[in-house]
């Protein structure tokens, strides 16, 4: 009788499974403690993470507590009445002693006439340490019109530095200087616990006060970085790369695979028993246990997929859809209004959060799958709500399988320098722009095209419709700081040929920072106003196109008889500047300066123009040498223009500068600075002499209308129809704007925000007049309730 028909087939099938089963068992073990050293990692990973953080906050408070405590005392000594009556009597050596009698741990106290003549003498003829950072103290008290601190040299090493304005009787008559130990700052960083690999600096500028930790993770310390505030000092800190997780599995799940693959591991290595027991003779016949039976025996809990972020991820109905792959597609409810023409801008906690910044950068991921593009920068601008919709893109893009690099916080150019110096092609820049500060939005690069028009509604249609790629593995999360390598590779080409003065009000937006690093690197001597990075904008809001946003850069530049006012939007990528008369340059005239200056090595070069530029634009670029082409406004639609015609240069009357010469191709505020200070050095005339020589005219700024029934564009739609212009050149490029021989007007629908925009430039006031006149009469005659502010 056969093997087979003895019923011997099922023992020896047994008998070769038991003895596999240990070695299954041990396979399942190794693996288990694997998947446990991996979740053991990022455990500890994110301990030291937290621990750091801690520290560094805890150093913050310290160091605000302490200086808190002096301001206040330098406030109330200054207010005592010996000190006031000193003051204004002109005795400010008195004073002085007065102000310094009886202060614990005084190093030195002055006051100083409000004019600070015999300081900067002083700067001419000593090289004392600590002179200039004293100087720079003064003078950010005077221009702040508030107290002011900072770090200086002294002759055992740094000193704290105390500024505030003096006044008697309501007057401003000097400034009160006081130097104290720096001890009184870092006390709390000095006692910070810091693991050997982790690292943590007090900073001023590019320059490292105090350091603790491991100083070859100094370059990445800027991630972590947070301001002290009122100040310009900030606490950086950094830790090593986080331990990746196996299969892209964070540390919790990755503990749950450890335990599942243990309990399989008991399941195998008992496993040889029970078949001994199934092939035993009194259990010969008994039946095979059923599949259901065995699952009963060894159950195996079900756990839902945890995502992997650098924070933790927004909860999504896309979870849902990843434990259930076998369902279709979920579509999401997403507002459509905030894709807009250029870029994606919503109100937070309205029309965006952290869910939607998910499934934004999902979407971008997708994009970037179906091209093959793997890694793409991101960074973001100073306001308050950016580190959550940050966290969010972030685990989006991983979703998708993309690898981010994460810069922190920078001006959008940056974020779009890091594209190119990090070799990644694709970056995303989360930034409100020049909004208010609950506004917040994101500018996307994929594979050095910004998106813009159809490919942003693309993006919206993907989120809409579920359309959304999910990676086996989701991406990696590296931490970059490149704000030194921008600022070399700046300063590395451009080098003032004389030294100007200038005055940089960044509006307490994101490019407070590095925009006066970048032209201090390349020689300026710069004054700053309003660069403390501040999310909430307490002193103007951050948009240099409008006239009444310059006002207080205008009168520091006449109180510091500077060379020129240099101003940034709130993420850094628009230039306004003012002369030292306090005359706002319009952007369409520096326009001017910038294309006959790349017209001297590139005779021909097409400029580019958008259609709010002066009319007198084209015929300057001609006599120069170029080609002028007007263009639709907006940042990502010039660029576009830019890579079709291949342009060496293009602007926009808001403020926007794209250089390919030399550059890069992409509007940056803080280059185009850069790019102007090396012209102006270069002449033998004062910059606004130089200034003064570009062809004008009569002009208005922008002029913003609420449109009819908040919709812009039908509007204009209509009055391109109806208008009549009888003797003029009629260009419908972007609006309708109207060139007569002596002016032009122009109407356009705004593409982010539901108003009209207006301007018009002529000859004289008479012509300007003669136009906007004409401009009312028609639209009044379409829209008879429009309100005309002329």
């Amino acid at each position: 009788m056969s093997e087979a028909d003895n019923g011997q087939q099922p023992r020896i099938g047994a008998a070769q499974l038991a003895r596999v089963a240990p070695l299954l068992a041990g396979v399942l073990v190794l693996l288990a403690a694997w998947f446990g050293w991996s979740a053991w990692q990022q455990f500890r990973d994110d301990a030291r993470r937290t621990a750091l953080v801690e520290a560094r906050d805890r150093a913050v408070q310290g160091a605000q507590a302490a200086l808190d405590a002096e301001r206040k005392r330098l406030d109330n000594r200054l207010a005592r009445p010996d000190v006031q009556a000193a003051l204004a009597t002109g005795d400010f050596a008195a004073a002085g002693r007065l102000l310094g009698e009886g202060w614990p741990q005084l190093r030195e106290a002055a006051v100083v006439p409000a004019d600070l003549d015999a300081e900067y003498a002083a700067l001419a003829q000593s090289r004392a340490p600590g002179r200039y950072g004293r100087l720079m103290v003064l003078e950010a008290a005077l221009t702040e019109n508030a107290s002011a601190v900072g770090v200086v040299r002294g002759s055992g090493g740094g000193d704290l530095a105390l500024a505030a304005p003096a006044r008697a009787d309501g007057q401003l008559v000097a400034v009160a200087f006081v130097r104290l130990p720096l001890a009184l700052l870092t006390a709390g960083l000095e006692q910070a616990d810091v693991a050997d690999h982790s690292y943590l600096a007090l900073r001023q500028g590019s320059h490292s006060v105090v350091e603790r930790g491991d100083r070859e993770l100094a370059n990445a310390a800027e991630v972590l970085a947070t301001t002290i505030p009122g100040t310009d000092l900030r606490v950086a800190a950094a830790l090593p790369e986080r331990a990746g997780g196996l299969l892209g599995l964070d540390a919790a799940a990755s503990s749950i695979a450890a335990a599942v693959l243990l309990l399989l591991a008991y399941v195998a290595w008992r496993l040889p028993r029970r078949l001994a027991r199934a092939g035993a003779p009194e259990e010969e016949h008994a039946p095979e246990p059923t599949l259901a039976e065995q699952a009963a025996l060894a159950p195996v809990p079900h756990t839902a997929p945890v995502p992997v972020a650098a924070a933790p991820m927004p909860t999504t109905s896309a979870e849902s859809a990843v434990a259930e792959p076998a369902a279709r597609p979920a579509a999401y409810d997403i507002d459509r209004g905030i894709f807009r023409a250029y870029d994606i801008r919503g109100i937070v906690g309205q029309s965006l959060d952290a869910n939607v910044a998910l499934l934004i950068g999902q979407a971008i991921g997708t994009v970037m799958h179906e091209q093959g593009l793997t890694d793409i920068v991101v960074g973001r601008d100073g306001r308050l709500s950016g580190p959550a919709l940050v966290d969010g893109l972030i685990s989006g893009l991983r979703k998708a399988g993309r690898n981010v690099i994460d810069i922190g916080m920078a001006p959008t150019p940056v974020v779009y320098f890091g594209a190119y110096h990090l070799r990644a092609g694709s970056c995303v820049a989360v930034t409100g722009s020049h909004n208010p500060p609950d506004y917040n939005g994101f500018k996307v690069v994929v594979g050095s095209e910004t998106l813009s028009g159809d490919a942003i509604v693309d993006l919206y249609e993907r989120i809409a419709g579920g359309r959304l790629h999910e990676a086996d593995t989701l991406g990696s999360l590296g931490q970059r700081d490149i704000s030194e390598d921008y600022v070399q590779r700046i300063a590395g080409d451009i080098q003032l040929e004389r030294p100007l003065k200038v005055v940089v009000d960044a509006g307490n937006g994101v490019a407070g920072d590095i925009g006066p690093r970048v032209l201090r690197a390349i020689g300026a001597e710069v004054v700053p106003l309003y660069c403390e990075i501040d999310g909430t904008f307490p002193n103007h809001h951050p948009d240099p196109s409008e006239p009444e946003n310059l006002h207080d850069l205008a009168r520091m530049v006449d109180t510091l008889d500077a060379d020129l006012g240099i101003a940034f939007d709130g993420d850094g990528d628009r230039l306004g500047v003012v002369s030292r008369q306090g005359v706002n340059i319009f952007p369409d005239r520096l326009l001017m300066l910038f294309a006959a200056d790349v017209l001297e090595r590139n005779p021909g070069a097409q400029i580019i123009f958008d259609v709010k530029c002066t009319g007198r634009l084209p015929g300057y670029i001609l006599r120069h040498g170029g080609s002028p082409l007007m263009w639709k406004t907006g940042h990502s639609l010039i660029k576009a223009k830019m890579r079709e015609t291949e342009a060496e240069l293009a602007g926009e009357m808001s403020g926007h500068f794209f250089f390919r010469e030399r550059w890069y191709g992409f509007d940056d505020g803080i280059y185009a600075a850069a790019r102007l200070l090396e012209i102006l050095a270069a002449r033998p005339q004062t910059p606004s002499e130089t200034l003064a020589t570009l062809p004008d005219g009569i002009s208005t700024p922008e002029i913003k209308v609420p449109a009819p029934n908040g919709d812009p564009h039908a509007f204009v739609e209509r009055f391109r129809q109806a208008a009549r212009f009888d003797g003029a050149r009629v260009s419908t490029i972007d609006g309708l704007r109207v060139d007569f021989p002596d002016g032009w007007g122009l109407v356009r629908a705004s593409n982010t925000t539901p108003v009209l925009v207006l301007r018009f430039d002529a000859d004289s006031a008479q012509t300007l007049a003669r136009i906007q006149a004409d401009f009312r009469t028609q639209l009044r005659a379409l829209q008879p309730d429009l309100e005309l502010p002329f």
